[in-house]
């Protein structure tokens, strides 16, 4: 099947598909466990219990995706001491403690009180609950820290040294983990996970509004809808404008990644660099050939100046080039993505300063089409970051091909098979139920009264006690 493909790729395909299945369950679970803490704490604010049905509907599918994060994860770990042991014996001086601080502060954290979360609010009472909840959240952001810290270590290296047989030695610790790109990413990927939680949420709740339109039993989903439609407006400009920082940083620490993304064989020594929206690279022919450019725009984006020269492919050695041909789309795709992300939010206040916000079928279709966008976005975010990096694991000092371990193609391949098998059985029977789950409808406690749905969820709601405060939804 595999054909004359050698160890060292069948390794790295290997470990690209386990990691493409992995980060959507960790990436979903940061911003859900967010998110839920934001519903309980709004319960407990106003006693609305909307809040409270919604926190109940969202918890469950936090577990199970939960779950499969964290089977997942661990698939992951066993690849470092068999594929790429070369690899783990030189870094692990380095990235070993920085993996064990995860699990003591992170993980420990997560499941510690993931249970208290789940199912310990009758025993432990309301507020250690909401306790519990908000630990459970810090969790999962503390365990995006460190696997950042561990993945930027690797791309801009420093505070270590290299001893006798080669192992990379820490030196200081503090440069280690807050080495140059780690802010960066740090702010950019849990931003991420917070647009892709709530482009989750939006279309489940745009789903349910679809749905129900006849109905007017729709509060729950314009709750979840109207808060996620506010957290696409908000962080969004956001998210592009960290983007563009983390863009300027890798244009200073790793040039040749944003030649290669950027499409640029060629240098410009003196600026004035286009910005190529299409085409298609050839790195054999070392061209970007049918390109679509906008002049001088290339280089406002990475260096917000006309005059700075900019570094193309032909600046460095043709073996420590990394592909532009698949990197040029990702991150393509990519910054698309984020464009239409914004274009939804946008549409979103316009909508809602119209006091149609549920009352918009064309917006609702769209947020449910963008839903698993945020998905597609975090994996092309991923593949540009670590394409990019080839052929390096540690940027400018361990090459790929030296940090494989001495194994044979065809025993990779069995269990790259294997691994194939297990996760479109495990993880598409799982992912199955979780939208089994999103398709059931988040019932009140509370019946809304005959206002209809231009108000549920945005204006004053009235429970069915007509005596009942006024309470507002997710606005």
């Amino acid at each position: 099947m595999f054909g004359d493909i050698s160890a060292i790729d069948l390794a790295r395909f290997q470990f690209a598909f386990t990691i493409s299945a992995h980060i959507i369950f960790p990436v979903f679970t940061i911003g859900l466990a967010s998110f839920l803490a934001v519903l309980n704490g709004l319960w407990l604010w106003r006693r609305d219990d909307a809040y409270r049905r919604l926190f109940d509907y969202w918890k469950t599918i936090f577990a199970v995706v939960f779950g499969m994060g964290v089977v997942s994860g661990i698939v992951m770990s066993y690849q470092f001491g068999t594929n790429w042991s070369v690899f783990s014996d030189k870094t692990g001086p380095i990235l070993g403690p920085l993996m064990g601080y995860e699990v003591l502060t992170a993980f420990f954290l997560e499941a510690g009180f993931l249970g208290i979360m789940l199912f310990g609010r009758e025993k432990v009472g309301a507020r250690l609950h909401m306790a519990a909840t908000v630990i459970v959240a810090l969790g999962t952001v503390m365990s995006a820290f460190w696997i950042l810290s561990v993945n930027s270590w690797m791309q801009t290296p420093q505070g270590f040294s290299i001893n006798e047989v080669g192992q990379f030695v820490p030196e200081d610790w503090w440069a280690i983990v807050f080495n140059p790109s780690f802010p960066y990413r740090l702010v950019h990927m849990v931003l991420a996970a917070y647009l892709t939680t709530a482009f989750v949420v939006g279309g489940v709740g745009a789903w349910h509004l679809l749905r129900s339109r006849d109905s007017h039993d729709t509060r729950a989903p314009a709750i979840m809808f109207s808060m996620a439609m506010w957290m696409a407006l908000i962080v969004t400009p956001i998210q592009i404008l960290a983007g563009d920082m983390h863009g300027v940083n890798t244009l200073e620490h790793q040039p040749a990644k944003i030649a290669a993304m950027e499409g640029h064989y060629e240098s410009f020594p003196e600026g004035r660099a286009p910005l190529i929206l299409f085409g298609l690279p050839d790195d054999a022919a070392g061209v970007t050939r049918y390109k679509v450019e906008i002049p001088l725009l290339g280089s406002l984006i990475l260096t917000h100046s006309l005059d700075i020269p900019i570094q193309g492919l032909d600046a460095f050695p043709a073996g420590d080039r990394p592909k532009s041909a698949m990197i040029f789309w990702t991150f393509r795709i990519m910054v698309a993505i984020g464009f239409g992300m914004l274009g939804i939010g946008l549409w979103s206040a316009w909508a809602r300063w119209k006091k149609r916000l549920y009352e918009a079928p064309w917006l609702h279709r769209a947020a449910v089409l963008m839903a698993p966008s945020g998905f597609l976005a975090v994996l092309c975010g991923w593949i540009t970051t670590e394409v990019g990096r080839q052929p390096f694991t540690v940027y400018g000092l361990l090459r790929t091909s030296d940090s494989a371990a001495p194994l044979q193609a065809g025993a990779v391949s069995a269990s790259l098979l294997a691994f194939i098998v297990v996760y479109f059985f495990v993880f598409g029977s799982g992912t199955f139920y979780v939208m089994r789950l999103m398709s059931k409808r988040p019932m009140d406690r509370v019946d809304i009264d005959d206002i209809g749905p231009t108000r549920a969820a945005g204006i004053t709601p009235v429970a069915a006690n007509p005596t009942a405060p006024h309470s507002t939804a997710g606005e």
